[in-house]
């Protein structure tokens, strides 16, 4: 099968779905039958194995799951697709008959284990899907890509499912979007899908994430469903019943990414609009950091650091406090300004320490 061309002619969201990990015959084919009848799902997805973080954690019931997943396919005549993590997975899923694999993020993270499972792809055609890795690193997700193609795979597809922090207050793992937005930017040619279920860790974010997924232009999506979802052996609080998913497809509105001749002089006016802003913007950036590099020069002269951890400080405390009244998030006026003051300080480094700089 082409992936490629199957999410091209399918209308969005393209939707793979099925239990987070196969668990017995029976609930891997009743769960992707009652997906098959509801009629969103173009890919059926399970775990056989599991790389979970504890060892003792469930870890997949292995090999003979395969039959279980190969045979739901068959009988709601959909492909189906399962992680791999190492060449003895490949060579099992593809001997059950397994349509398409799909590389984890844990695996992602790794070069060696993505050449090795490169190399063992070699030579067929088998569509892969590549997890964003466990940490924020677009080169490295990137590289992944590149290894595959090294070795003529080119049915490629890419995951997005957040990224691991510690204890973040919402997200199981953080979304980051700017990191698929800049995939998207350098391999445009590559579809988009979201996995909602890994980035929420939770079933009352999901239709949140869908839908942000939906409006930034993603192909499609991955959730996990299980016909009693609390009673799931691996991820059980963001799993969801095929009914749920069923509602959830249809509540999501969809928008399209291709304006009209009428609606487009009416963007542009916009959009000229932001230009402009943004030219002033920029205007102003650079004119303070001339005046950084005289307060350099001043500090120099002077034998001052160029770092004031109290005046730093009060400059956020301030900046913060006007927030509401900007229409600006805290997260993002404490970002723009540590990265305005660490532009700061390159300049005043350059004036204060030229000859360390040559």
């Amino acid at each position: 099968m082409n992936l490629q061309k199957l999410i091209q002619d399918t209308n969005r969201p393209f939707l793979v779905t099925g239990p987070c990990s196969a668990e017995t015959e029976e609930q891997v084919i009743s769960v992707c039958k009652e997906i098959a009848e509801n009629g969103n799902a173009q890919l059926l997805r399970a775990g056989i194995w599991k790389p979970r973080t504890r060892p003792d954690s469930f870890e997949g019931v292995g090999e003979i799951g395969l039959p279980w997943l190969v045979e739901a396919g068959k009988q709601t005549n959909l492909p189906t697709t399962t992680e791999v993590a190492n060449p003895k997975h490949v060579e099992s899923a593809l001997k059950a008959g397994v349509d398409v694999l799909w590389i984890g993020a844990r695996t992602t993270v790794n070069p060696f284990a993505i050449q090795d499972l490169a190399d063992a792809l070699k030579g067929t055609n088998t569509p892969v899907m590549i997890k964003n890795p466990v940490n924020p690193d677009l080169s490295l997700w990137m590289g992944a890509f590149e290894r595959f193609q090294k070795v003529g795979l080119t049915d490629l597809t890419a995951i997005h499912r957040g990224f691991s922090v510690y204890k973040h207050p919402k997200y199981r793992n953080v979304p980051n979007w700017e990191l698929p937005i800049g995939l998207k930017e350098n391999m445009p040619h590559i579809p988009l899908i979201c996995d909602p279920s890994h980035i929420s860790g939770r079933r009352d974010l999901l239709h949140e994430i869908s839908q942000k997924a939906m409006d930034l232009n993603f192909d499609g999506l991955m959730i996990e469903t299980h016909p009693n979802p609390d009673e799931a052996w691996s991820d059980a609080a963001q799993q969801i019943t095929p009914a749920v998913l069923k509602n959830l497809i249809d509540k999501l509105i969809l928008r399209s990414n291709q304006i009209g001749d009428s609606l487009w002089s009416e963007m542009e006016d916009f959009r000229t609009k932001i230009n402009i802003l943004d030219d002033r913007l920029f205007e102003i950036l650079s004119a303070r950091m001339k005046v950084s590099e005289e307060l350099g020069i001043f500090k120099r002269q002077n034998n001052i650091t160029i770092l004031q951890e109290n005046h730093w400080k009060k400059i956020i405390a301030s900046r913060l406090e006007k927030v509401e009244e900007m229409y600006l998030t805290p997260k993002f006026v404490r970002s723009i300004m540590d990265d305005i003051h660490q532009e700061s300080i390159r300049h005043q480094t350059r004036v204060m320490n030229p000859d360390l700089l040559k």
